[in-house]
């Protein structure tokens, strides 16, 4: 009974100090000229204060969102231009984008040209150069008569196939070896990358172009050889050097993709911690007013070293 009584008296008291708040926010409103702002129109400086220093009404900041560097790297470092997307950085990412779109098809591109030039002079070195004639004439020029005939390299039965089927290079081989001097090579066999390389390359394989074949082979002398390089061996030169310049090409253009993926992976790090120290910061803050509380939005620009 007793202490029914002092939890009646206790409540009595907190609903007169209601009264009395909601009075003074009254009394403050009115006589006053409304300008639209809730603060301003509904509360005194006196009031706000009283308010707002208790812990349920302090100003409450939205939640901040933060970007990873290292997430933001790590996803530009595969994809450029993703850890820009992810970073809120859109034209920066259309450009790191586009790099890499045009930096793959530039490469495709030139290596299907190498592609098809490589084939072109491939086929055409197979028409018009014979190992059988270089192997001939090496033999006929180089070789004493009395020795000529330990070199076999010509294979028996093979008369009708290509030229390269018809030798045995190991002793094709052989005989290079033992002539010496400007034969400082020997021919790779037939369909290696080298094969191709060396018979547009060096003037030891000159002799077995088409159009030097008898009668109108070049007298065995390196210096004359030299001076009188037949027209096919120069043409397939320079054919041969278009199909390099593309592969080059193509190799330029993945470089520039691979570096593209490291400054989109560098830039997109940068980006995410640029936007952890800068950006705006939306928040609501509580304010009481005559029947309840008031939330009131606020923005705040914001810039962290």
């Amino acid at each position: 009974m007793f202490r029914g009584a002092i939890v009646f008296l206790f409540l009595l008291a907190w609903t007169g100090r209601l009264d009395a708040q909601e009075s003074q926010v009254a009394a403050g409103v009115a006589g006053r000229e409304f300008t639209g702002n809730v603060i301003v129109d509904l509360f005194s400086p006196a009031t706000m204060s009283g308010w707002l220093l208790q812990d349920s009404l302090r100003e409450r900041p939205a939640e901040v969102s933060k970007k990873s560097p290292w997430l933001a790297g790590g996803m530009s470092l595969v994809v450029p231009g993703s850890g820009e997307l992810y970073a809120g950085s859109y034209w920066k990412a259309a450009l790191f984008i586009a790099v890499e779109i045009g930096a793959w098809a530039l490469a495709y591109h030139y290596d299907k040209k190498g592609d098809s030039q490589t084939a072109y002079f491939q086929g055409y070195a197979d028409e018009n150069w014979s190992v059988v004639q270089y192997a001939d004439y090496s033999l006929k020029n180089f070789i004493p008569a009395n020795e000529q005939t330990s070199y076999k390299y010509m294979i028996p039965g093979t008369e009708n196939k290509p030229p390269w089927e018809q030798v045995y290079w190991p002793e094709l081989n052989r005989m290079e070896r033992d002539i010496g001097g400007f034969y400082s090579h020997n021919l790779p066999p037939y369909g290696d990358q080298q094969y191709y390389e060396l018979i547009g390359k060096y003037p030891q394989f000159v002799s077995g172009w088409e159009e030097v074949a008898p009668p109108n082979a070049l007298p065995p002398d390196y210096d004359y050889i030299k001076a009188h390089l037949p027209d096919q061996y120069l043409y397939y030169g320079t054919e041969r050097a278009k199909a390099n310049d593309y592969y080059k090409s193509a190799s330029t253009f993945v470089a520039v993709a691979v570096i593209n993926h490291v400054l989109s992976a560098i830039d997109a790090a940068w980006t995410a911690g640029s936007y952890n120290r800068a950006h705006a910061l939306a928040t609501v803050q509580s304010v009481p007013g005559p029947v309840g509380i008031v939330l009131v939005p606020a923005m705040k620009l914001e810039y962290r070293l």
